[in-house]
């Protein structure tokens, strides 16, 4: 296993960049193929099976590690400015992050942005919880919610809407988490140098497919603005080198001061969402792991 913060992960993010570059005028389609190659910084996990899910609220695959507790389960909401990327780009990271949590991972393909802006990523990932509980018989205390970038919005939103209506989640996880609809981070320009994925330029394009118009401070699309009153015990992660880093770090200071269970954890020198290099390079494994544990102790509270 690679030294590396990222093993290849920042390669693959200049990849993408170049061919956006060299193609202003590609397509939503595109994008969204050009970024199902987000897998390719994965590695396969071992000890763990997959099968999709027939009769959910929207498309969604199980993620089942052969050692786990089926009477529980994590909803996993996937990255891609809430545009691009799938339950196929990040099948292998949940997989990862099923067997280290040692429960099923439901990765779930939400409605995506343009075609249908906010709120329909948090009506689907609401509904998806829901119908779990009816479906399977699982208390609202036995799922928890995870996801990457824009998915660590939704994950957040989903968890405080569920919790609002008296249906609150064991926890959260939101790893490298866009938050701020407003783009208005001091960490955005003083880690552009250093983050190979994400810019202020791209956020602003993908704010308005999302919001379509809708102001930035909406409460529901962006959790730095939102009552964390209810927020259940949450766990974020970030990069020091991350444009997005404060998004975290802003977030974890409000829900402490609203006396939440916060948890956070900044990796130095990685890049955007660095656990897509999991199995590959060891600050991945090792974000991995303490998610796992973190999550497990969640669960048997």
């Amino acid at each position: 296993m690679s030294d590396s913060q990222d093993d290849g992960l920042r390669e693959l993010y200049a990849s993408f960049t170049r061919r956006l570059e060299a193609e202003p005028e590609m397509s939503i389609d595109g994008m969204r193929a050009l970024f199902e190659q987000w897998h390719l910084a994965t590695a396969e996990p071992t000890d763990v099976t997959y099968r999709e899910s027939a009769d959910a609220p929207v498309p969604a695959t199980w993620c089942v590690p052969l050692r786990s507790d089926d009477s529980r389960v994590i909803i996993y909401t996937h990255g891609g400015g809430f545009v691009v990327g799938s339950r196929h780009s990040h099948r292998k990271l949940a997989g990862h992050l099923a067997t280290r949590c040692a429960t099923p991972v439901f990765v779930i393909d939400y409605r995506r942005a343009p075609e249908h802006p906010y709120p329909a990523q948090v009506e689907d990932t609401v509904s998806v919880a829901k119908w779990l509980m009816k479906t399977e018989g699982l208390a609202p205390a036995d799922i928890a919610f995870a996801g990457d970038s824009a998915g660590g919005n939704i994950a957040v939103s989903s968890a405080l809407r569920l919790s609002q209506e008296g249906l609150a989640p064991a926890a959260v996880v939101a790893m490298s988490p866009w938050f701020d609809m407003e783009n208005s981070a001091g960490s955005l320009d003083e880690n552009a140098q250093y983050d190979a994925m994400v810019d202020q330029s791209t956020l602003k394009i993908m704010t308005g497919l999302v919001l379509n118009g809708q102001p930035p401070r909406t409460p529901g699309a962006n959790p730095l603005y939102a009552d964390l009153s209810a927020l259940p015990p949450t766990l974020v992660t970030t990069s020091q080198h991350e444009t997005l880093r404060d998004d975290a770090t802003r977030f974890a200071a409000r829900a402490k001061a609203a006396g939440r269970d916060i948890t956070l954890f900044i990796e130095p020198n990685a890049q955007h969402v660095f656990q897509m290099a999991v199995g590959r390079a060891i600050a991945a494994d090792r974000s991995l792991e303490q998610i796992g544990e973190w999550v497990r102790a969640m669960f048997t509270r």
